[in-house]
């Protein structure tokens, strides 16, 4: 523990850099996903009391409901088109301007939130939606990437881990900001809502402070001077050559390469192994059964006989245990390794599960097992947070090469927005038809993760870019290896009985 914290000291400038990433970054994310939740019923009757002035009708249910949905999920249409575009815009100008370029496109789109009720214009708060999905789909790609080039070796998975640390740092302030003691009321909605843009601004003005990533500059810019200078600007003063020479064999591995773009990626079939990967532990992520215990967790608490005043607060109290949790991801993860936490996390997330779906279907009988479900959330939670939450963006980072990277990332960010618009649509017809009996299918999925990661994912824990390639590579060799024994022993049977 000394020694953990003597490092954080000595990397006092990385750990800066880190927060002023972290907060106009995947925060942003985290805050945007879980405030909508909490401003949902004012928006609404904002949207009838507009419509009623300008028209003089009540809008029908059915059409309030339409313009809900699109407020909701253009977020995530404006998402998918923000990840399209990150891959371009990380390469040909680089995670610092990309990610300050977002954060004017996040001011634009809170003024249009925050404004809206003043213009009693509910279009405002569409096109806020639309710009704020377009600002996290770049910037959930660019702060991962950032941060990941950014870290020592030694570092590198307490770093990666911190851009999970900051979604869930961002549900939480949303889940706080949010109670009705503070700003989750009818008349401080929308500037709940443009929270976001005084943080978008406090970014802006700090990070232009930092420098770009080391890997960029020397990689892709060519500019060993300005890799070292930017290497002793975050880290501080002393000898980094274990760091340049890693970079220097990942350039050599690449022969300058410059980097691609999404389809000569899906063209290299040396990336397959880790596209594979990648495509493997977010699958996993998606439907690991987070989203069916955030369904459930106010049904089980309202069976619980808790009061209504007090399910807020213990929804907030669920939030911080994930944050918590990550935290404490972030402290172990260069100790255990990722794939320890990996497919050990699945396999504790089943177990929960399956302790869950027994508590839910005993309760009638046993009103006691209300509250094992009560603390059951609270374990998958925290197994979600101290296992994969932190440790998939982490292999994610470190199993591909810069010329790759952005790439890979925008078909893993394409992924993640399209399993998010998934769940959304058919997961509530999935609960109405199994009811609490949905958990065996994630209970399946994790247990087949497990073993899946536990087989086929490799250790990155303590190695360079260059040699986790390397593994890669070697791997797909003894494959295709043992392919071609298997063809030429065919061969040899189908001669022998010809003769």
């Amino acid at each position: 523990m000394a020694g953990f914290l003597s490092e954080l000291v000595q990397y006092r400038k990385l750990l800066l850099m880190i927060v002023v990433l972290g907060i106009g970054g995947t925060h942003l994310s985290g805050f945007q996903m879980s405030v909508i939740n909490y401003t949902s019923p004012y928006i609404q009757k904002f949207i009838n009391e507009t419509w009623l002035e300008r028209y003089g009708s009540v809008l029908h249910h059915e059409t309030l409901t339409l313009l809900w949905s699109f407020i909701v999920s253009v977020y995530c249409v404006g998402g998918m088109i923000g990840c399209l575009c990150s891959g371009y815009l990380t390469a040909k100008y680089g995670k610092k301007k990309c990610i300050l370029f977002n954060d004017g496109i996040l001011i634009i789109a809170t003024l249009n939130t925050g404004f809206s009720r003043r213009a009693k214009s509910f279009e405002m708060i569409l096109i806020g939606r639309f710009l704020e999905g377009i600002a996290a789909g770049i910037n959930m790609n660019a702060h991962v990437q950032f941060a990941g080039e950014i870290s020592p070796k030694k570092l590198r998975g307490f770093v990666n881990v911190t851009t999970t640390v900051f979604i869930a740092l961002g549900k939480t302030v949303a889940r706080i900001l949010g109670l009705r003691d503070l700003l989750g009321t009818e008349d401080m909605w929308n500037v709940l809502l443009s929270f976001s843009g005084l943080v978008a601004l406090i970014q802006l003005l700090f990070l232009p402070f930092f420098p770009e990533s080391p890997p960029y500059l020397l990689l892709q810019k060519g500019d060993k001077a300005g890799c070292l200078k930017a290497m002793k600007k975050i880290w501080g003063e002393g000898n980094y050559k274990t760091e340049f020479d890693d970079m220097m064999k990942e350039k050599a591995i690449t022969k300058g390469t410059k980097i691609m773009n999404v389809l000569e990626l899906l063209k290299e079939s040396s990336v397959y192994p880790q596209l594979s990967t990648m495509l493997l532990l977010l699958l996993s992520l998606q439907f690991c059964g987070l989203s069916a215990i955030t369904f459930y967790t106010s049904e089980i608490f309202q069976t619980a006989n808790l009061q209504e005043s007090i399910i807020p607060y213990v929804s907030l109290g669920v939030g911080i245990s994930e944050l918590i949790s990550i935290i404490f991801c972030s402290y172990i993860i260069d100790r255990f390794g990722r794939r320890i936490l990996l497919w050990g996390g699945y396999l504790l997330m089943a177990l929960i599960l399956a302790l869950l779906e027994t508590s839910l279907l005993l309760s009638d009988q046993f009103p006691w097992m209300r509250y094992c479900s009560v603390i059951f959330i609270f374990l998958f939670i925290v197994a979600y947070g101290i296992g994969p939450a932190g440790a998939v963006s982490s292999v994610m980072n470190e199993i591909f090469t810069l010329s790759t990277r952005s790439s890979a990332f925008v078909i893993g960010g394409t992924i993640i927005w399209l399993g998010l618009a998934f769940t959304g649509m058919i997961f509530p017809f999935a609960v109405i038809l199994l009811g609490p009996f949905c958990f065996l299918i994630f209970i399946a999925v994790l247990v087949t993760s497990a073993i899946l990661i536990y087989l086929f994912v490799p250790e990155t824990k303590g190695k360079s870019t260059s040699e986790i390639t390397e593994e890669f590579n070697t791997r797909q060799l003894k494959k295709k290896g043992h392919q071609t024994v298997e063809k030429n022993a065919t061969e040899e049977k189908t001669f022998c009985t010809k003769l």
